[in-house]
């Protein structure tokens, strides 16, 4: 029955090819590579990407190709494109055919991916890594199953660095900060050099407004473990960096970028850092702020680093109210 639906499949090139009958064949072919390009053909096709994601199957048994044994690096890069446009498809549409992703909850399935960062193109790499964002995104156990996969990290990190300014970085801060959502994963994040490349992001003017929102969000949380704020405090430019985000972006952006002031300069009450958001014009930041239409929380949390800052500069915002303030915001 496989080779009569393969040979009906490639005997019939004037019309495009039947995901149903394409994904009927995956289960059961010795050779997927043929199955698989013709799916990332449809996967590819943003007019015919939906209608992929609509089925159900599909997650499932491209999941199965990546389970296999024997499996060549061609076969797992198109099951990361097939899976990472199905699966962004899906987002787009609401979860449109389910939003199950179980079947890749699997070692194996892991090490697959993996193996795509390591050695896959840079289309691959991305694809991968929004698959493994996807993974990561479906449960505290998952996050753990991502992050303490052997080498996992540092490949996210990798793909930060050579990504470009484009759709590298937002994969890779995408999975990064699906998995640094978990206390566990922050320290090891932090030992491997997160702060330094986050801050370097930070600093460029050329980077979007939502790659700076998630560099933010991973920096935040890397702020949420004492390594984290030691790693940070000990980073003038990455500091610096963080002032320059807490206006101008999104509103997401600017809260976390004040919670991030807000851990080293009154949580971790380092001088280093105090000095440098002071000297990167970090006052007038945080006052603007207050004065903008900003959330309760980021609120509150510039109203402690104001506090901070009038008594360091001995009282020079005088008539300002003031209002103590002690939250956490992790």
């Amino acid at each position: 029955h496989t080779l009569r639906r393969l040979i009906h499949l490639w005997s019939t090139p004037s019309r495009s090819p039947n995901h149903h009958d394409l994904l009927r064949a995956l289960h059961s072919s010795d050779d997927p590579l043929p199955l698989l390009r013709k799916l990332a053909e449809v996967a590819g096709d943003a007019s015919r990407v939906h209608e992929l994601a609509g089925n159900a199957d599909c997650v499932p048994s491209v999941a199965g190709v990546l389970l296999g044994e024997g499996l060549g690096l061609v076969e797992m890069e198109l099951a990361a494109r097939v899976l990472s446009s199905v699966l962004l498809a899906r987002k787009e549409d609401a979860g449109a055919g389910g939003d199950d992703v179980s079947s890749l909850r699997n070692p194996r399935a892991v090490s697959s991916l993996l193996a795509v960062l390591k050695g896959g193109t840079l289309e691959s790499r991305v694809a991968a890594a929004w698959v493994l964002e996807s993974i990561a995104s479906s449960g505290a156990e998952s996050k753990l199953l991502v992050a303490e996969t052997e080498g996992l990290l540092p490949e996210l990190l990798r793909l930060l660095g050579d990504g470009g300014e484009g759709e590298g970085e937002d994969a890779a801060l995408a999975c990064l900060a699906a998995v640094s959502s978990h206390r566990r994963v922050r320290p090891r994040l932090v030992r491997l050099g997160a702060v330094p490349a986050l801050g370097g992001l930070l600093a460029r003017q050329s980077t979007a407004a939502g790659v700076a929102e998630r560099a933010l969000r991973v920096m935040e949380a890397a702020a949420g473990c004492p390594e984290g704020r030691a790693a940070i405090c000990e980073d003038a430019a990455a500091v610096g960096a963080v002032v320059g985000r807490v206006m101008g972006g999104t509103a997401a952006a600017t809260e976390s970028a004040v919670a991030v002031l807000w851990s080293v300069c009154r949580l971790f009450r380092d001088r280093r850092a105090e000095e440098v958001v002071a000297a990167s014009n970090g006052l007038t930041r945080v006052l603007l702020l207050m004065q903008s239409n900003c959330s309760p929380a980021a609120r509150e949390m510039a109203g402690d680093l104001l506090k901070i800052f009038r008594v360091s500069s001995k009282g020079c915002l005088p008539g300002f109210d003031f209002n103590p303030t002690h939250i956490m915001p992790f």
